[in-house]
């Protein structure tokens, strides 16, 4: 899902993590521990056989190219990132029914995690009574629903469609999927922690829910932290993460000055460790290479109350990105990351 729209921020310099450490610097320190204390993980959940670890992003990549679907680069070729996909809910994913994750192509990286059931939390654990909220961006029915989808929403500032299809790979792995599969195992590990975890929806739906929605179900829980999970769809060469946090807006039912503060301690804290567990580089195309982008445009940020953050965990339309985001044991080591940056923040 492409998050760089009109609004989009001027590179700003970079934000320094907890530590006083830039996040270009402290790549270079944690990819090599990370990679070697998650060696282990490369064989939880699929069996791609690791090619995760040895596929890392590059951030100096600048070659930009033209898909043939929607949600890729400027088709001019203006070298400027893909329109926001929040105000507009035209992209159709190449699934349909039938279509499985086993069924990707190249093997079964895609394969997912499963649809466990939702679970209890741990007796006791360091996030004992904490609540998070994880919001799998997209649902894998929007596509069918497509009138309801466009149905425009009330965003405090202005009025957006209700949600979108999201994007996917150039071989039809889509966002709704991949962001299912990781709230999964997010909720799994924040789950072994002790945290109370509710997912905005589980699949359980045929469309939606819409994005003022998905903001209410973070503020009638009282949540202590949300985390929205999303996958981008930007062009060719265009490579890596980043973590979108709210602005200060204020407007209609939109109000974010009580949660900029907290929302930006949660982004930067959940970009370190993502950053650890993965070592994936901080985004080559937002946020001018610290990995954190704030935006004012999306409901799904101006109408929260509680602390809250979307993370863009890679391009699928870049073929390297494509390879870790479709690997399950980078699936496991990107939940690893986000959950210990959630985790963070609650214990801070």
């Amino acid at each position: 899902m492409s998050y760089v729209g009109p609004d989009s921020q001027p590179p700003r310099p970079p934000r320094r993590f907890p530590g006083g450490r830039p996040l270009v610097l402290a790549l270079a320190v944690l990819v090599p521990g990370s990679l070697a204390g998650f060696l282990l993980w490369d064989s939880a959940g699929d069996s791609d056989g690791g090619r995760a670890a040895g596929s890392l992003p590059s951030a100096a990549r600048s070659e930009q190219g033209s898909p043939s679907k929607p949600g890729g680069a400027d088709p001019k070729g203006s070298g400027k990132p893909a329109e926001s996909k929040e105000p507009t809910a035209t992209t159709k994913p190449t699934e349909g029914p039938g279509r499985d994750h086993g069924e990707q192509p190249g093997g079964d990286d895609a394969k997912p995690s499963g649809r466990p059931d939702a679970g209890r939390p741990a007796a006791s654990g360091p996030l004992k009574g904490k609540v998070v909220v994880i919001d799998p961006g997209h649902n894998p029915g929007n596509f069918r629903h497509t009138a309801e989808i466009n149905r425009r929403v009330d965003i405090g500032t202005n009025a957006k469609e209700c949600d979108t299809t999201g994007t996917s790979t150039n071989r039809g792995y889509t966002e709704a999927r991949f962001t299912l599969d990781l709230a999964h195992r997010l909720r799994d590990q924040l789950h072994r922690e002790g945290a109370t975890v509710r997912l905005t929806h589980d699949a359980d739906r045929p469309w939606g829910p819409c994005v003022d929605e998905r903001a209410r179900i973070g503020n009638d829980a009282h949540a202590d932290a949300v985390v929205s999970l999303h996958s981008d769809g930007s062009g060719v060469g265009n490579r890596g993460f980043h973590v979108i946090l709210p602005a200060k807006v204020r407007g209609g039912a939109a109000d974010t000055s009580a949660i900029v503060g907290p929302s930006r301690d949660l982004g930067e804290r959940v970009a370190g460790k993502f950053l650890s567990a993965t070592g994936s580089a901080p985004s080559n195309y937002v946020g001018g290479g610290t990995g954190l982008d704030t935006r004012g445009d999306l409901g799904g940020l101006n109408l929260s109350k509680v602390p809250k953050v979307f993370i863009e965990c890679g391009n699928m339309r870049d073929p390297e990105d494509e390879a870790l985001l479709t690997s399950g044991s980078w699936r496991h080591r990107a939940a690893l990351g986000i959950a210990n940056g959630i985790s963070d923040f609650l214990r801070a």
